[in-house]
């Protein structure tokens, strides 16, 4: 639910509408406003309150929460913290005062917050689900591969940095910010002649076989071509980010090499990233840690083909987040 608003009550006959306090699902209202509501001095409606409690009708624990509030105090602007009490609290005051008017309330009161929370429920339905998906498929891959090839804090990395990211991420998805979280400016354009002596550059690393990095087919020429391709005279990739984020996704999946492909494809994105002056933050440290990327790697090997979006999704907000 959307917290920490405020809404307009507004009376019948013209009478004085009230600023109500919307937070933590449920509607808040001051003793000052609760006397407003229904036409009653602040002393009555805290003598009512004081028999609530007393007979243990509500419990003030669950029914009142102090708020930071400004008011005006002579020409002053002083905050305090005032005692609200929720929507239960104002119905049972309204019981004993004013039937009719709080029946009125009650009605009103009970629409706004349905309303409120279908509407949150809505928006964040989507962030949920991809969340749920993110946890089963960590779980996947955990379970898969044991702790002998990696350790479980890249997964639990990854998990809190998805978690952090779920805002951008619910924006992304539905397209409202695409251009403030991804960089247009690519610098280095892939081709595949410079990652296959890229590869050449690891393979004497790893002082591997020749069977590391030996093309089985066609399909990493492929791969390369895709992340500059363009549609229309548009990228179809039009961010570093993307553009990194399907390399590594598709040099996992095609399992283009002999032997060595999610090291390859490791490589690459970090190659990439760099080449593009994007693999560091300003205060030269990674975008990406180590286990991250191991733990992002071995993830795109466990994902089924429709997790696609999902995983392509959680590395470019993993990048961004790397910004901060």
């Amino acid at each position: 639910m959307i917290s920490d608003q405020i809404i307009i009550y507004e009376r019948e006959n013209g009478e004085p509408s009230i600023q109500i306090k919307l937070e933590k699902e449920s509607l808040w209202l001051s003793q000052k406003q609760i006397a407003t509501l229904f036409e009653k001095d602040s002393d009555t409606i805290g003598l009512h309150f004081k028999n609530i409690y007393k007979t243990g009708e509500l419990d003030p624990k669950t029914t009142t929460e102090y708020f930071s509030v400004v008011q005006i105090e002579g020409e002053r602007n002083v905050k305090r913290n005032i005692r609200f009490y929720n929507l239960d609290a104002i119905i049972s005051v309204g019981y004993r005062v004013n039937s009719k008017k709080g029946t009125q309330f009650r009605i009103w009161a009970n629409k706004i917050i349905k309303d409120h929370l279908v509407k949150g429920y809505t928006k964040n339905e989507a962030r949920l689900n991809q969340l749920k998906k993110t946890i089963q498929l960590i779980h996947k891959t955990t379970k898969s591969l044991g702790t002998k090839e990696i350790g479980t804090q890249g997964f639990i990395n990854i998990l809190t940095d998805y978690t952090l990211a779920l805002d951008i991420l619910d924006d992304y998805d539905h397209q409202r910010v695409v251009k403030n979280v991804t960089t247009k400016n690519v610098l280095f354009h892939i081709n595949y002649n410079e990652a296959i002596s890229a590869i050449d550059q690891l393979r004497v690393k790893f002082n591997a076989s020749h069977l590391f990095g030996n093309e089985k087919d066609s399909s990493f020429k492929s791969s390369i071509a895709v992340i500059d391709q363009t549609f229309n005279g548009n990228d179809l990739y039009p961010s570093i980010e993307e553009k990194a984020a399907n390399l590594l996704y598709l040099v996992v999946k095609n399992h283009s090499f002999t032997d060595g492909n999610k090291r390859i494809a490791a490589w690459l994105f970090i190659w990439y990233l760099d080449k593009n002056q994007f693999l560091y933050k300003n205060d030269s440290t990674k975008k990406i840690t180590n286990s991250t990327l191991v733990a992002l790697t071995l993830m795109i090997a466990e994902s089924s083909p429709k997790e696609k979006d999902l995983i392509i999704n959680i590395i470019i907000n993993l990048i961004n987040s790397g910004n901060e």
